[in-house]
Parts: structure tokens; sequence; C-alpha cells
């Protein structure tokens, strides 16, 4: 039997139970991972509270992203038996989820594992390194030079789209609604950071970018905010949404007319595309092999009876990183 983690009701953490079900048998194109560590995402708790971007069919599992060891295969392809693994988002979480001791996956959603890769590691860079990669560099044309803002900035994806960002020569302008967290974003590689709920945000951009405003405004909060990111970004720069952590509606701010860019990206576009998730997975491998990139960890729970915990501490928003949840 498979320990999973399953809900039959919209709500939060307390609504997901760890259950067993029959060992998972993989269909051609698909393979079994026995999981080692999951990571966790802010798209899971907005799954579990059906805010997603696609409806949650219950009873539903959970999870997009672990790593661990390929323990059986549908028919002979990259991965066989034994191979140390990581797990992408590249499902929906309707059809796959790995939140389990043993999870049934697509063989398209999975990467090698380098043997020197821990796997709480494992469980970490990928989906955050992927994000910032698609979003900024592979549709949206980031370059040497370039400010970009990144909302959003304490979280995963927030930490190493400023990687990203420093990699390409960019320079990354973080925000947090406090300046609480201002000097850990600098040590993360933010070369500012504006703190939303003490300082005017268009103000301080202007201010930092000589009144041009920002190239890039990378999203993860959607709603009203959006008219401030497009006021704070220069004539012709793109603007970015790739997350709805707001779960407000988004609307493009015609009033001022402004002269850019307004753009959905989701890790979607890249992860179903086997030729651009080659090419990102070869950017974010150069970066894990020159040390410019490195998994951003938070706090690591121990085992799958704490993730009901581990999704309280998520949702707390006091991570500055990934949370990690280990299965063995």
């Amino acid at each position: 039997m498979t320990r999973t983690v399953r809900f039959s009701e919209l709500g939060g953490p307390s609504v997901l139970e760890v259950t067993e079900v029959d060992d998972p048998v993989p269909g051609p194109g698909e393979l079994v991972v026995d999981v080692a560590a999951i990571g966790l995402n802010r798209a899971e708790s907005m799954f579990r509270q059906g805010t997603y971007i696609e409806e949650t069919r219950l009873p539903a599992g959970l999870g997009y992203e672990c790593s661990g060891t390929v323990s059986a295969v549908g028919e002979p392809g990259r991965f066989a038996v034994g191979d140390r693994v990581s797990v992408v988002p590249g499902f929906s979480m309707n059809d796959y989820s790995v939140y389990a001791d043993r999870a049934l996956v697509p063989a398209r959603a999975v990467v090698p594992l380098p043997d020197a890769t821990s796997w709480v590691d494992g469980a970490a860079v990928w989906m955050p390194f992927l994000v910032g990669y698609g979003g900024l560099v592979e549709t949206g044309g980031l370059t040497a030079g370039d400010h970009v803002l990144i909302t959003a900035a304490t979280s995963s994806v927030g930490l190493a789209a400023m990687a990203v960002a420093r990699r390409v020569g960019a320079i990354p302008i973080a925000t947090s609604r406090s300046s609480s967290k201002a000097q850990s974003l600098l040590d993360a590689g933010a070369a500012h950071v504006v703190a939303t709920g003490e300082e005017d945000l268009v103000g301080k951009v202007l201010e930092i970018t000589g009144g041009r405003g920002v190239e890039h405004v990378f999203d993860a909060v959607a709603g009203p905010g959006v008219t401030d990111l497009c006021r704070a970004t220069a004539k012709g720069g793109i603007v970015t949404i790739h997350g709805l952590l707001s779960g407000q509606p988004t609307i493009f701010p015609a009033e001022t007319l402004p002269d850019l860019w307004m753009r959905s990206y989701t890790l979607f576009a890249m992860t179903h595309d086997e030729e651009r998730l080659r090419r990102a997975g070869e950017f974010v491998g150069a970066g894990l092999r020159s040390g410019d990139f490195a998994p951003q960890v938070d706090r690591v729970f121990s085992g799958l009876d704490t993730i009901v915990e581990a999704h309280e501490y998520l949702e707390s928003n006091q991570q500055v990183g990934k949370i990690v949840v280990t299965v063995r």
C-alpha cells in the first residue's frame, strides 16, 4: 500500500488527510517514483482552497514537485528503475500528485537528479528556477543592464528570479511588505528592496531607476496592485504576471494608457514543450554547476504526517525560500 495525502473538501490545511491506497502501476508514458522529499508551492495551497487557475476536482491529491528514485516504468524510455530524479510541474494535479511515499507521474515531467544533489535540494530547485528562467529570459527577453521588479520576493520563485536576473546581468529590485525581510533579500541577491507597506512603490522604483522605471516586472500577486506596477514600468517595458496570490481580479489600467506589454505566464507553457524544457534544463543546470544557483530552503518538515503543519507554515508568510517535507 502507498501512503498519500488527499482531501475531499476545499478549505484550509486541516482538510488534508494521509490515507492508504493501492500501489500505483505505471502505464505508457508514466513512471513511479519512490518519493524522498516534496517541495511545497503556493499553487498547491490555492488548489486546496479552490482558488487555483484550474478547478479542483474532488476528492483530490496534491503536489507538483518532489525528488526520489524511479521504482517502476510503464515502458522503456529515458529513465530506468533505480535512477535518481526530480519531478517538475508538468501536469494537472487533477491527474497526478506527488504528496505520497510513491508517486505516479508522467515521464515528460521528470528530470535527472545529479548524485551530488541532496534529496532536499532536488525537491526545492527545479520549479522556482524554471519559472524564473521561463518567465524572465525565454519569454521575457531579460538582458544585461535591465532593471526587473520582483514581487513576493521572499518566496522560492522570487528568490530564484533574483538569481536568474543576476546570472544574465540584470538588476533585481525586490518587494516585501515590510522592511523586516530587507536584509535577507539583500543577502539573497537583491540590488534594492522596496517595503511596499512602508514606502511608495512607484516613487521608490522611479528613484532607483533615475526616473525611467523598470524594463521588466515579474509579479506573483496580480489584482489591483498591478496598476502601481504598471506606473513603475518604463515605456515599452513588460509586466509578466505568473501568479494570482491576491485572489482578486486583475484589470489592465487602460485609463492611464501605459506604453507597455502586459502578459501572463505559467510554467506549463514550458514543461509541456519538450524542447523548451530541454533549454531550461540546460540553463538551470549550468547555473547549478557554476554556483550561481542554489536552492533556498527555509524549513524542512519530517514525514507525511507533518503535511498540515507544513501547509500552515506555508500560509503564515514567515518563510524566506522553499518549504520541504521529507518522506524518507
